[in-house]
């Protein structure tokens, strides 16, 4: 995906705001991140205090490349960067990405933020022309795997020691996936999701 096939800018809806990261944005997503180490514990890369500037600069590195559209997610109630999400592994010869390095503060977890932020991540994919678009997780997190499938995503099964973690640990993956057959659906469940808390 190039400019010309997924765009990197802002995505926005009435629950949240994804900015695509820039030097500006960079105090305001540490400070979202700075916190509840114990939740970094099982990601694949840290991203919380000393950890955060060679996670940032990575991907920088990779938007540059054009594999990659991080975002700072604003939670537009109060205007406060909540957390960080991203299109990764944007691969445009086979019309395919990934959703994922999704990191909310506590009091952004359980409410419209996450589900806003898929419906918009979803939506930019398949408007795009996206043929598949990847979630994965953890597969010792039931918790993660729930929401992955509350959000209409098919489950196509676990790759064993898919991912070494940055506490070294060989990581086995679940992978869910939402297809451009699927997406209708998913985008009306994501729409009924979201209405009950406008």
């Amino acid at each position: 995906m190039t400019e010309a096939w997924l765009a990197t800018r802002p995505l926005q809806d009435r629950f949240v705001r994804l900015e695509p990261f820039t030097d500006a944005l960079r105090d305001d997503v540490r400070a979202a991140l700075d916190c509840d180490p114990e939740a970094w514990s099982i990601m694949v890369a840290a991203a919380w205090g000393p950890h955060f500037d060679g996670w940032w600069d990575s991907a920088v590195a990779a938007m540059s490349a054009g594999s990659r559209i991080a975002y700072a997610v604003r939670r537009l109630s109060d205007g406060v960067v909540v957390g960080t999400t991203s299109l990764y592994e944007i691969t445009p010869a086979y019309r395919r990405c990934e959703i994922g390095s999704t990191f909310y503060r506590p009091d952004a977890r359980g409410g419209p933020v996450n589900p806003a932020c898929k419906r918009l991540l979803l939506t930019h994919a398949f408007d795009a022309g996206a043929v598949r678009v990847e979630i994965i997780t953890d597969a010792i997190n039931p918790q993660s795997m729930a929401a992955i499938a509350k959000l209409g995503a098919k489950p196509e099964g676990v790759l064993r020691k898919h991912k070494i973690t940055w506490t070294g640990r060989a990581r086995d993956t679940a992978v869910f996936a939402v297809i451009d057959d699927d997406w209708p659906e998913g985008r009306a469940g994501l729409d009924a999701r979201l209405a009950a808390f406008a």
